[in-house]
């Protein structure tokens, strides 16, 4: 390895790190739908590595494709900001349409009280919702399964702007080993930190007594979502 490829592996790795670290985008979604949804630790992880995969491999293929046409870099930045819009876009209307069902299951998940006469005439009432193994709840998240899928969808369109630039000098040297390095260097680091974000802050969550904030837990993802696209979109974080 020559000093100018462990520079720019160290560059890579640097810029993936900070890259996903500064970018809520990158964990938020699925943290959030995790708690939410009470996913176990092992389907957060792989959701979120699949998810990681589709975000760096569809700006993996365009920048190959720029490379092999001769694209200058400011054509596929400017290609990667066009299709960032585009996944803002989507992560806003997603946060807003799961809020506005998580708001709906909340309504409808209000505890309630059920009165129960027995045959020695004893009357005993107790209050429970139907979020507490009711089969209503089974039936519905059937319908919502699709979750996993757009965020699969949403983060195919999140582009990595800093990848672009760091694959150029390896192509101007012609060196296909040296830029499926680099590319790997990126990636790995990438995929990494957002696994670590997610777990930690899961694992973090679990500490917390949220069990009388479970019932607006599709509220509260949704809306984070939804502000989490608001200020990609706006804020250009």
């Amino acid at each position: 390895m020559t000093k100018e490829l462990g520079a720019l592996a160290v560059t890579a790795a640097t810029i993936g790190f900070f890259h996903t670290l500064f970018g809520p985008d990158h964990y938020l979604p699925f943290i959030m739908i995790s708690w939410a949804r009470k996913w176990s630790n092992l389907k957060t992880a792989f959701i979120t590595f699949l998810c990681g995969l589709g975000h760096i491999g569809s700006s993996i293929v365009l920048g190959f494709i720029g490379i092999l046409l001769g694209w200058a870099v400011k054509g596929l930045v400017d290609i990667e900001s066009f299709r960032g819009n585009i996944a803002a876009w989507l992560l806003i209307a997603f946060g807003l349409v799961y809020m506005v069902w998580g708001l709906r299951q909340a309504i409808r998940n209000k505890p309630h009280e059920h009165s129960h006469a027995h045959v020695d005439k004893f009357v005993h009432k107790h209050i429970h919702s139907h979020q507490e193994g009711h089969v209503h709840i089974h039936n519905e998240d059937k319908t919502v399964n699709v979750t996993p899928w757009v965020l699969f969808i949403i983060f195919i369109f999140g582009p990595c702007e800093p990848l672009i630039p760091i694959l150029m000098y390896p192509a101007a040297e012609h060196s296909v080993s040296s830029l499926i390095f680099i590319t790997a260097v990126f990636g790995i680091v990438t995929i990494s930190t957002m696994l670590g974000m997610v777990m930690l802050a899961r694992a973090g969550i679990n500490l917390i007594p949220l069990k009388h904030a479970q019932r607006y837990s599709h509220l509260i993802a949704g809306a984070s979502i939804l502000l989490c696209g608001l200020a990609i979109a706006f804020l250009g974080l």
